[in-house]
């Protein structure tokens, strides 16, 4: 049985990697910000942690509320999205909410939980998107989530040198049908997850630091 860690798991993907993961038989440490989050993850058997990671003094307690913990499987899921493109600046709230969510969060989670992961060696998925990719940018369209995720997925490379033991990745899940993104999303949620799960089981060092997409094919840039 393998020990799962899903930071950020209250609804969409993160909600549904602990769904299939306690199908499947694993034990899943999950977090959620809020009452009802905890509720959905408690209904499927997982343990819950209260943690918001946008906010200093919640993350900061993660460490101390995995203590002894050895971590099969770490999967950071938390994300926020905007909107606007680059015809105007962002508001600054909304520009501090998607950077904090997506990418501080990321970067004070890793030194409390990498070393758990390392310690069972095994590997830690930073869910990223095909849109933080600076090669064949389109659009200015989410201008602040892009560049979020490009800068998560920079943590994500500048980061797993410090933790040989364990194998660090970075993977978008597609465009899926969640409320992120939007009903006319081509990709069922299920369908992702299952994917992405067939994907990480099959991760070895040879993966080390990579961007997959989701089927596991490799982004040819960041």
């Amino acid at each position: 049985m393998m020990t799962v860690l899903v930071l950020g798991a209250s609804r969409g993907i993160g909600l549904e990697f602990a769904r299939q993961y306690r199908e499947a038989g694993e034990r899943v440490i999950a977090s959620a910000r809020d009452e009802a989050g905890l509720a959905r993850l408690h209904a499927l058997g997982a343990e819950t942690l209260r943690i918001d990671v946008s906010d200093a003094q919640s993350v900061s307690a993660l460490g101390w509320q995995l203590d002894g913990e050895k971590i099969d499987l770490a999967l950071y899921v938390a994300g926020v999205m905007s909107r606007g493109g680059a015809t105007q600046p962002p508001a600054q709230g909304d520009f501090d909410r998607v950077m904090r969510t997506n990418v501080w969060g990321a970067m004070q989670a890793i030194p409390q939980v990498a070393p758990l992961v390392e310690a069972a060696r095994g590997r830690f998925v930073f869910i990223t998107s095909a849109m933080g990719r600076i090669a064949d940018v389109s659009s200015s369209y989410s201008w602040v989530y892009r560049a979020s995720k490009a800068a998560l997925n920079m943590t994500v490379a500048a980061a797993q040198p410090d933790y040989p033991e364990a194998v660090f990745v970075a993977m978008s899940p597609g465009w899926v049908r969640t409320d992120m993104g939007g009903a006319g999303a081509p990709l069922a949620l299920e369908v992702s997850v299952r994917a992405m799960r067939e994907v990480i089981a099959g991760l070895s060092k040879k993966d080390q630091g990579t961007f997959l997409n989701y089927d596991g094919r490799p982004f040819d840039g960041w």
